[in-house]
């Protein structure tokens, strides 16, 4: 009987990484909700990312429904010899509202404390007709809880967003949700992390 619960306690050994280049990450749209593939640099990154994780021993994949980190998925999936990728709704990017689709350029000019604070990965930046800050944590951290739990004793890799990478880091870091992380997550960064079903922290070593 014992072994029927075997692993039930364990943590999931869970790997987030942020989805390889589309043509609007290249010139400084806004992407948000919008739906943009990947261009040939991401696709590449993307290969690269796969090949980076070939010896983790992923049991699942896990995505973004947004094109851009399905396509990702898929192509590392492809690599590995895993399964198709599942996507979860909570791993999107934060919806940023009515400046989805504007360029920073012209952020620029309309509202540039909203870029600065942008740039400077400031959780602190408000969003007409987007997510609040703390509506996107909870649905970020929600989604990693429950991947964790399907997969408790396993690694799993969830391929997902910048704005998603800032809130995990935070998160595992304590650094407050609150605070300015500076430094925006590169195309294909990774981060890892253990999970249980009470939290979710820095993965040792």
């Amino acid at each position: 009987m014992a072994s029927l619960h075997a692993g039930t306690h364990e943590a999931a050994h869970v790997c987030v990484a942020r989805h390889g280049e589309t043509d609007w990450n290249r010139l400084g749209i806004l992407q948000g909700w919008f739906d943009v593939p990947l261009n040939t640099l991401g696709r590449q990154q993307a290969q690269a990312l796969a090949t980076s994780l070939t010896a983790a021993g992923f049991a699942a994949l896990w995505t973004s429904p947004l094109a851009r980190a399905a396509e990702t998925a898929q192509i590392v999936a492809s690599h590995l010899a895993l399964p198709a990728p599942r996507a979860h709704e909570g791993l999107r990017e934060r919806n940023f509202g009515a400046i989805q689709g504007i360029p920073k350029s012209e952020l620029a000019e309309l509202n540039p404390v909203l870029l600065e604070q942008i740039l400077r990965r400031n959780p602190a930046a408000e969003f007409v007709g987007g997510e609040s800050m703390d509506d996107f944590a909870e649905r970020v951290l929600d989604a990693i809880t429950a991947i964790g739990a399907e997969h408790r004793g396993q690694k799993v890799l969830a391929v997902t967003h910048g704005w998603v990478l800032d809130v995990v880091t935070r998160h595992i870091l304590g650094l407050g949700r609150r605070a300015v992380m500076h430094v925006k997550p590169q195309n294909g960064e990774v981060l890892w992390m253990e999970v249980t079903p009470e939290a979710i922290t820095a993965r040792p070593g």
